[in-house]
């Protein structure tokens, strides 16, 4: 006689414990084990039973109980099968803490159909497929975050061809939220966000930058932004604010920022950069006097402002370049004629191929209120110098239109510059190989990813040793561009006094340079290393009285080390002056930590650089205001005409969201969007020429 089978025993299911339930998977639910330990009778009991419970002495038909939902089933086993208890776990139980529950009464699927998805992996990990519930809060949240993230606006959600994206992906979530919903889901994410930045912020020593802006709508805009050094020596920028402001004046800029700062609950600040409009030094003023007083201020905020540095060198530079060179406009002629059409452009890329030029790169065009933009038509321009002279060859109206296209006149009479000749485009390589020592400091000073005030000396000694060397007895080409800069230079970094003596100390920490390469190299500047040593050890001393200097050290990561770039024949000449010098001098007796420190020997060169705790706040002083400037930038697209009736909290709100959000720092790069520009210009001609289209422009003499 055959024994009784225990309720839910299957006789028919393989060896493996696979279980046929109608309307679910072969496959048991992942984590739960497919089979339980054998029984005494040698029988595998089914994977349903964790999930029900069999009350037992049933003085009537034997039933189970669903755990979550209490709905009882027979469960006979002689008479009943487990099918019936495994569907219902999967398409009819609705209870919240159903793990198994795929569907819900509003959005039936197919039956018999299951749902497999993949839990999110990390780096390294392998796939596992698992049957994961579907939580429409968390889809909600995750959806207010790609908007705010990715700049879309609210009516996305109600978009046809989104909601039809969703239906395909995610057949469960019927019930899509409106705009309305989804503006109340970003503040949402807005006021976590913002507390754990709060968070974060206790008791860090922050530095700021601040900028006001113009929008579209003719509305006055501020941002202030936040940069400090963590315990684990990471770089943070973070937006702290984003706000109208009726006007420009320093009093009303200086309110607003002591407002976000109280908000925030910031006590420690350390320097504020701005630009050099007169507004901002009545800024300063009110911050100085509204914060001398408190506790946590550093030298009763002496050392507050900070020039932006990338604005006085584009001073500097547009200075130099207010003359132009001949040279400068016809290439800027020759690049603009062709740029002008497919038409001019196509055999210029066929004489690059016979030359055999690598042609990855598009030629750019300048702007005449953006120097960069000089400098990156010239670098472009001379690397196809021979497909200008084929092209000269071989096109005749090129040598027509190139000869008139200018708008410089003399006299009423138009001036005939022509092609550049190879006199011209030895000039060009004169002018980029110029250009290009501001260019790299102008990267260097706008960096966001890296720290900038331990680079400003250097960068500083490189740029005075350039527009010297081509003052006396340089170049006779670059010799008046040079005397036309060095006025400037000396106007703004020409006198300690008119810098903030901070950023030379950040330079002291290094244990390459210390102060002995401020004493060797601005011998020129009276006073500078006195002011900078005495500026060290006040420093140290208002640290040591609020008791935020340790004894420990810590390694700066190698992504907050600014990536140096090669050095350049100037800068390689002073280290090595400056290494023999160092050979010659001698030794000082140390009084305090900070002399001990300054007498130590130096350190060859290495990018795992060591520096104290209390250095920190230092390093994090920002020299340039494009983190605030970044900013305005995105606020472009994201003001736009799909957000321009939010008010003033929603879009200060999305703005600082998606900045805090972001894992890293979005620079700016003038490369990468001039590649992508050329990218999609290589994909429009291909889809062109594949479609067989053609852009019917014909040239047209310009000769007049």
């Amino acid at each position: 006689m055959a024994q009784d089978q225990e309720p839910g025993i299957d006789t028919a299911k393989n060896t493996c414990g696979e279980v046929n339930v109608e309307g679910c998977s072969t496959l048991p639910p992942n984590p739960v084990p497919a089979v339980s330990e054998p029984n005494t009778a040698s029988r595998k009991r089914s994977w349903v039973w964790n999930y029900y419970d069999v009350p037992k002495n049933q003085t009537r038909k034997r039933k189970a109980f669903c755990k979550f939902c209490g709905k009882g089933y027979a469960a006979d086993s002689k008479q009943n099968g487990i099918g019936a208890l495994g569907n219902h776990l999967i398409n009819v139980c609705t209870a919240e803490d159903n793990p198994l529950r795929i569907m819900t009464k509003e959005n039936q699927l197919v039956k018999g159909q299951s749902t497999l998805d993949f839990k999110t992996l990390t780096p390294g990990e392998a796939a596992t497929s698992l049957t994961k519930p579907f939580n429409e809060k968390k889809a909600k949240r995750a959806l207010a975050r790609m908007i705010i993230i990715d700049e879309l606006p609210f009516r996305h959600v109600e978009g046809e061809g989104f909601r039809a994206f969703v239906r395909e992906i995610c057949p469960r979530w019927t019930k899509l939220p409106c705009r309305k919903t989804m503006t109340s889901e970003c503040l949402e994410v807005y006021s976590i966000e913002k507390n754990n930045l709060r968070k974060a912020l206790r008791g860090q020593r922050v530095c700021l930058t601040t900028d006001t802006w113009t929008s579209v709508q003719n509305l006055n805009y501020m941002c202030l932004t936040g940069h400090f050094i963590d315990s684990d020596w990471i770089m943070h920028k973070r937006i702290l604010n984003f706000c109208i402001v009726e006007d420009h004046k320093g009093s009303t800029l200086g309110k607003i920022v002591e407002t976000c700062l109280l908000g925030w609950g910031i006590d420690k600040i350390l320097t504020l950069t701005v630009d050099n409009a007169s507004s901002n030094n009545l800024l300063i003023d009110f911050l100085k006097k509204k914060m001398k007083s408190r506790k946590c201020t550093l030298l009763n905020h002496e050392l507050l402002h900070v020039r932006c540095c990338a604005h006085i060198l584009n001073l500097i530079v547009c200075d130099g370049l207010k003359d132009m060179d001949e040279c400068i406009v016809k290439v800027r002629n020759a690049v603009k004629w062709v740029r002008s059409s497919p038409q001019r452009s196509k055999p210029f890329k066929l004489c690059a191929e016979k030359e055999k030029l690598s042609c990855k790169h598009n030629l750019v065009l300048d702007v005449p209120t953006r120097w960069n933009y000089t400098y990156e038509m010239l670098e472009r321009a001379e690397s196809y110098q021979k497909a200008f002279e084929r092209l000269e060859e071989e096109d005749t109206s090129f040598l027509r239109a190139a000869a008139y296209e200018d708008e410089h006149c003399e006299g009423g009479r138009r001036i005939l510059f022509g092609v550049p000749n190879p006199d011209d485009w030895d000039k060009v390589r004169l002018f980029a190989k110029f250009l290009k020592v501001f260019y790299d400091a102008t990267l260097r000073f706008s960096g966001t990813k890296f720290v900038t005030a331990n680079s400003f000396a250097m960068e500083l000694l490189t740029i005075q040793d350039t527009i010297e060397h081509e003052c006396n007895g340089g170049n006779v080409v670059l010799k008046s561009v040079a005397e036309n800069m060095i006025a400037k230079f000396k106007k703004y970094w020409g006198d300690i006094d008119k810098m903030n003596p901070l950023l030379f100390v950040a330079l002291v920490p290094d244990p390459r340079y210390k102060l002995k390469m401020i004493e060797f190299s601005f011998d020129v500047m009276s006073g500078i290393a006195i002011k900078v040593k005495d500026t060290l050890n006040r420093l140290y001393n208002a640290y040591l009285e609020g008791g935020s200097v340790s004894n420990t050290q810590g390694m700066v990561s190698q992504q907050l080390w600014s990536n140096e770039m090669p050095p350049t024949e100037t800068r390689a000449t002073r280290l090595a002056n400056f290494h023999k010098h160092l050979k010659e001098s001698q030794s000082m007796e140390n009084k305090n930590e900070v002399e001990k420190y300054l007498v130590e020997s130096l350190e060859e060169d290495n990018e795992n650089l060591i520096y104290l705790h209390g250095g920190r706040d230092v390093l994090a002083i920002p020299v340039s205001t494009v983190a605030s400037e970044s900013t305005f930038s995105t606020a472009g697209r994201v003001i736009d005409s799909f957000r321009s009736s939010l008010s003033p909290t929603v879009i200060e709100s999305l703005i600082c969201t998606q900045n805090w959000m972001r894992s890293s720092s979005m620079s700016i790069s003038l490369r990468e969007a001039m590649d992508d520009v050329e990218h999609h210009e290589k994909i429009e001609n291909e889809f062109m020429e594949k479609c067989g289209l053609t852009n019917v422009e014909e040239d047209q003499d310009v000769a007049r």
